[in-house]
């Protein structure tokens, strides 16, 4: 099993939420925790992408690029690629280039993102929300099997045989299909054989089981290689040296965000019950000691049957550099061992 870090490049506030480091040096700590996490010998590094205040990451190829030159193993993703709303030419483009820069460890997670602030922002129709979406990852799909790109769709002027460059070192560059819970999704991923990452962020993990299923299925009946639909999941995690410190150190922040998230989308308040039903043994939230964490990863792996990558997101909770440093630390000196054993 793959194990990482995903980060949105949040805006981290000091403890009073009356000032924040500034956002040059927010950039570049998490360039700092990406080497860490490759030092430390974590599989995947994975950035996110919004179009909204309090996210420094509305450009992540140019996060990873960035990173690229500080790393040597471990891999570059988007978490994910808001697809719906991007040129795929220049998307490929973008991963491309990351991909001869980083030497072949460049990937893409793409998905249809859970703000809406984009479509606005480059004059698109929420109606069109899913049929741009797959409209788009049909043409990145066609320009990533195919140099000369022939293609017509409804949303985009055609391409009549143009070139699109750079080619990436890797053939094929990796593109996972990033999913939230909508059956649809996950069948599509299967039919086009694409691994699945999967964004569990509430809720029981185990009842993702039945479309995790229906992905599969939809891989087989397609004909592709069982061994080809990997599962992974994109997981809001936290890693101390002990349970209690853990809690300790992720709550305050988590509960502040995911309130102030709830109040745009008619969620109640986090409340501490919540959460301790979140970080149960069934619960999505990965919290606690090395231990404890590493147990919860492989019951989640059998509940779903079998995942092949985790990724932890922690800039959720607005936890200082400092802290995201020792977790990482402790992911990769005592967490993986536990899972790859």
């Amino acid at each position: 099993m793959e194990i990482g870090i995903d980060s949105f490049a949040a805006v981290i506030a000091e403890e009073n939420g009356d000032n924040k480091i500034s956002d040059s040096d927010r950039l570049n700590n998490l360039i700092r925790e990406i080497e860490a996490a490759d030092i430390a010998g974590l599989d995947v590094f994975g950035v996110g992408q919004h179009h909204r205040k309090g996210f420094l990451d509305s450009a992540p190829a140019m996060i990873l690029a960035a990173a690229a030159s500080r790393t040597k193993s471990i891999r570059l993703a988007s978490a994910v690629t808001v697809l719906s709303s991007a040129d795929p030419v220049r998307v490929f483009q973008n991963f491309a280039t990351l991909d001869l820069l980083s030497h072949g460890r460049a990937e893409m997670v793409v998905g249809r993102g859970s703000f809406i602030e984009s479509f606005p922002l480059f004059g698109l129709a929420m109606q069109d929300y899913d049929s741009l979406f797959a409209e788009k990852l049909d043409l990145l799909l066609n320009i990533r099997a195919n140099e000369f790109v022939h293609w017509s769709g409804k949303f985009r002027a055609p391409l009549t045989g143009q070139g699109v460059y750079p080619r990436p070192v890797q053939d094929p560059l990796p593109i996972w299909l990033g999913v939230g819970g909508t059956p649809q999704s996950f069948a599509r991923a299967g039919s086009l054989g694409l691994p699945l990452m999967i964004a569990i962020i509430g809720g029981e993990t185990h009842r993702f089981r039945p479309l995790v299923d229906l992905y599969r299925e939809a891989g087989r009946r397609a004909g592709h290689d069982p061994e080809k639909l990997k599962v992974g999941i994109h997981a809001l995690g936290y890693v101390a040296q002990t349970t209690k410190q853990a809690i300790e150190d992720f709550f305050p922040g988590y509960a502040r965000e995911f309130t102030a998230v709830g109040k745009e989308r008619g969620w109640p308040p986090v409340s501490r019950p919540h959460f301790d039903a979140l970080i149960s043994s069934k619960g999505a939230l990965l919290v606690g000691g090395p231990e404890e964490v590493a147990s919860k990863i492989l019951q989640h792996s059998k509940a779903l049957g079998g995942i092949s990558r985790i990724t932890f997101q922690m800039s959720v909770a607005g936890l200082p550099h400092e802290k995201l440093l020792e977790s990482i630390a402790l992911l990769a000196a005592r967490v993986a061992p536990l899972i790859r054993n």
